[in-house]
């Protein structure tokens, strides 16, 4: 009985399945909190959904904002071309595109579940895998953001996951097509999410890394790979370049950004820096010297605030980072007038998950784990755009997919100290470097000290203490 129930435990068909009915709940019962009136309209107010009005009323990729204001270099097109093919389908601002949207972004979101669990077996074994799919089926953070934001935030998740899980096998490949491929989904992850983008250079570094060092990939499999993610940004680039006569590789919003978390509008009572506001001066502004200027305008201001007011970045910086890491700039005073529970919640699982992304990269770092570089690079340098710009849970979602694996070996590595699995069992856990395996391992893998075996989940599901925790 005990094995078949582990047996069912670890089976990611059902965890996909259950993360998708949470989800779909979820969902369900917000609309049903929204007025009938504004169910397919105001969740498609945002700068994605106005570009896919524009898009599919045949007026091309322009009016970020709720009016006329021309063409638009804001975001990069493949997010805002999917809610015009459903707007196409479903109907402009009809309840059916929420839906429909909906459902996409929940697809999406469950499908993250796999890069998760093949990402966690590489890792650690099925107890650690399953074990981090189970935490991304009913992760706050995943379950509320395929509802609230149309947007591209649950694609750039799931996109990062398979990246993530593509940047580790593929160190272990010389086969000209897998370089090929990693660079196409490159390429299609840039024009999701440029902020993506920002890991490229550490994920391509580490893979091409180990594969000069460890299995002989000559250096034009990572040229090809960066080739080829460059050139799938190359039409978008010429497009830019020709309605903007400005050089524009990706998007043209980093300005704005930056200055919506440095401005003079700074109050030292409340010490936040308030949002703009669209509807006042910065619309009227953008509106009157057009995207290029209004961006280079913004981005003037920011840069002369943060060089005027250091001592303050430095709050700004910390107020950002708690903000990144538990929901809120100031999470105790949230967490006390926190009128529902659903926040309070997401305030105490996003500062669990925050402890334990250091406590999985100290495992990993302890073990000497090949795949700790990866991993912990994700979690340490993704979010240092929003510490300088603005903070939101969303924007750290693409990287979410990362820190529940890394939760599940630092927790798991816990529960598991007490019972360590032996030597056989353990026979190429956690991608421990060849330099340091005992004699006559090859190339299998195996830890050696007692202090790493007792970090270990094993994977047998019948005797393992993370299948247990499960």
């Amino acid at each position: 009985m005990k094995r078949r129930a582990l047996t069912i435990a670890t089976n990611l068909p059902l965890i996909i399945g259950v993360s998708f009915a949470i989800r779909v709940a979820f969902a369900i019962s917000q609309v049903r909190h929204m007025p009938a009136n504004l169910v397919g309209l105001v969740p498609f107010l945002n700068e994605a959904g106005n570009i896919a009005f524009s898009l599919a009323k045949g007026h091309g990729f322009s009016s970020p904002w709720w009016q006329e204001t021309g063409p638009t270099a804001w975001l990069t097109p493949v997010y805002p071309w999917i809610v015009s093919v459903i707007y196409r389908i479903f109907g402009i601002h009809t309840p059916h595109a929420l839906y429909a949207a909906v459902l996409l972004n929940i697809i999406f979101s469950c499908a993250t579940c796999v890069p998760i669990y093949f990402m966690g077996k590489k890792l650690a074994g099925s107890g650690v895998a399953s074990g981090a799919a189970w935490l991304w089926a009913i992760f706050p953070n995943a379950i509320i953001l395929p509802y609230e934001w149309i947007w591209d935030t649950s694609l750039s998740a799931l996109l990062m996951a398979i990246i993530l899980w593509a940047t580790l096998e593929l160190a272990e490949s010389a086969r000209w097509r897998d370089w090929a491929g990693y660079g196409v989904l490159w390429g299609f992850a840039l024009m999701t999410n440029p902020s993506l983008g920002s890991m490229l250079p550490f994920l391509l570094g580490w893979a091409a890394y180990r594969g000069l060092r460890h299995h002989s990939v000559e250096l034009s499999r990572p040229a090809l790979a960066v080739g080829i993610a460059i050139l799938c940004c190359v039409p978008w680039t010429i497009r830019n370049y020709v309605t903007f006569h400005k050089l524009i590789p990706l998007r043209s919003n980093f300005g704005l950004e930056l200055w919506v978390g440095n401005n003079n509008s700074y109050d030292e009572t409340l010490q936040i820096v308030p949002a703009p506001d669209p509807a006042r001066a910065e619309l009227r502004e953008y509106v009157r010297v057009g995207e290029t200027a209004f961006m280079a305008e913004k981005l003037s201001a920011a840069t002369l605030f943060i060089r005027t007011h250091p001592r303050l970045e430095i709050v700004l910086w910390w107020r950002r980072f708690l903000a990144t890491w538990t929901g809120s700039e100031t999470p105790l005073k949230s967490f006390a007038e926190a009128e529902t529970l659903l926040v309070r919640v997401v305030l105490v699982t996003n500062l669990l998950a925050a402890i334990g992304t250091v406590l999985g990269i100290f495992v990993l770092i302890a073990r000497r784990s090949i795949y700790a570089f990866p991993l912990a690079a994700l979690p340490l340098i993704y979010p240092v755009l929003y510490y300088a710009t603005h903070p939101s849970l969303r924007y750290r979602h693409p990287i979410d997919p990362a820190i529940v694996i890394l939760v599940a070996v630092g927790f798991t590595s816990i529960l598991n100290r007490r019972n360590p699995p032996s030597a056989e069992e353990n026979t190429g856990r956690l991608g421990v470097a060849p330099e340091r395996c005992s004699a006559g391992c090859g190339r299998k893998f195996a830890l050696t000290t007692p202090e790493i075996w007792r970090l270990i989940t094993t994977d047998e599901p019948a005797t393992s203490s993370s299948s247990a925790w499960i």
